[in-house]
């Protein structure tokens, strides 16, 4: 039961990143690229009628974790407490960016909404990245100090940087220089990912241009996927293990490399859709694979006095998790058939849908 929780949980994490993944990239591209108001009138009617609906899976994520792994998340809430309302807070700002732009006609009030929803994203999707830098780095689980913990041993928190700014310090921050180059792969991913998004539903003069940026952003990307592979050797030893015990996970990383180098064809494709498909492939390979690397572990330990959190030592009662399989197939189908409809009647091109115009 424990595994098939784990993999809900995982696929729901997978959806909203693929979902409101584009959300977050088409708001870089906002705050970058988008000079014209109708650069941005048509960036915000791409994702306009689906972001708070993408939303809806990192809460749905958030409470399979409260109901299958309670005490992960009382761990992860009380750890990471001080970026999760950082997040939280990145997250209103963006939503009210979208929705008070259009409230007055007054330049400086848009200016400032939209600055707001595109700094939001672009810190969003850092931060995003950053807290899967913190899952495969691990944090010091019960506070160990010389060998002893000072707290339970599932208990953690973390300042947002440490004095060395390293990953391997005894006490370390939320933010290293590990998990800052992992910031940066979500910044860059997301913004190819939202660029693919837009030009797959508007045909905006940006799309040409938009294009250019894919190719050259994923040249970035792949010089900073080899560094982080090759550094991810001095933070996790042996961080192919399960791979090479488990050869059918090779699935999840040609799915990320076949995703990453299709993108550099991105110019030839003669589908919009195309390279959306190809991001997403890449984004769901990629945080499978980073995610079978560390199992079964949910939260590693960075010392030796104090075990992993995994998802066999954290999970809810057998019964609670029996029961809430009943729970899920009819909240699963509810779901399927909202997006389904969703998707289908706002499906083509967004160009003239006219959204957060009062």
């Amino acid at each position: 039961m424990e595994l098939f929780w784990y993999i809900v949980l995982m696929t729901m994490l997978a959806v909203y990143v693929i979902l409101d993944g584009y959300d977050f990239g088409a708001g870089i591209i906002h705050l970058f690229f988008a000079k014209t108001e109708k650069d941005k009138k048509a960036i915000t009617n791409a994702i306009g009628p689906f972001w708070d609906a993408n939303e809806v899976w990192l809460i749905a994520a958030g409470g399979v974790l409260f109901f299958a792994f309670p005490t992960l998340y009382a761990s992860s809430f009380s750890g990471f407490y001080l970026p999760l309302i950082m997040i939280l807070w990145l997250l209103i700002f963006r939503a009210i960016g979208l929705e008070l732009r259009g409230q007055v006609h007054n330049k400086m009030w848009e200016a400032v909404w939209d600055k707001a929803f595109g700094v939001a994203s672009l810190f969003l999707a850092l931060f995003f990245g950053i807290a899967l830098g913190n899952v495969v780095r691990g944090v010091n689980l019960g506070m160990v100090t010389n060998g002893v913990s000072a707290h339970e041993a599932h208990y953690f928190f973390l300042p947002l940087w440490n004095p060395t700014f390293s990953p391997q310090a005894e006490h370390l921050g939320i933010i290293d220089w590990f998990t800052l180059m992992l910031g940066i792969i979500g910044v860059v991913s997301l913004t190819i990912h939202g660029a693919n998004w837009i030009i797959f539903k508007t045909n905006s003069d940006l799309n040409s241009k938009l294009k250019n940026v894919i190719f050259k952003l994923n040249i970035v990307l792949l010089a900073l996927i080899i560094l982080s592979l090759l550094v991810w050797h001095l933070i996790k030893p042996q961080p192919f293990y399960n791979f090479l015990q488990y050869p059918w996970l090779w699935v999840f990383p040609i799915i990320f490399f076949i995703g990453h180098l299709g993108l550099f064809k991105i110019k030839s494709f003669k589908k919009d859709g195309t390279g959306f498909l190809f991001s997403s492939m890449f984004l769901f390979g990629g945080l499978a694979s980073t995610m079978a690397s560390i199992f079964p572990k949910l939260l590693p330990s960075t010392n030796s006095t104090n075990p992993d959190l995994t998802i066999y030592n954290m999970a809810a009662h057998e019964y609670g998790l029996s029961v809430g399989i009943y729970w899920f197939v009819v909240a699963i189908i509810l779901v399927v058939v909202y997006f389904t409809i969703q998707y289908k009647v706002f499906k083509g091109k967004m160009d003239d849908i006219g959204y957060g115009e009062h």
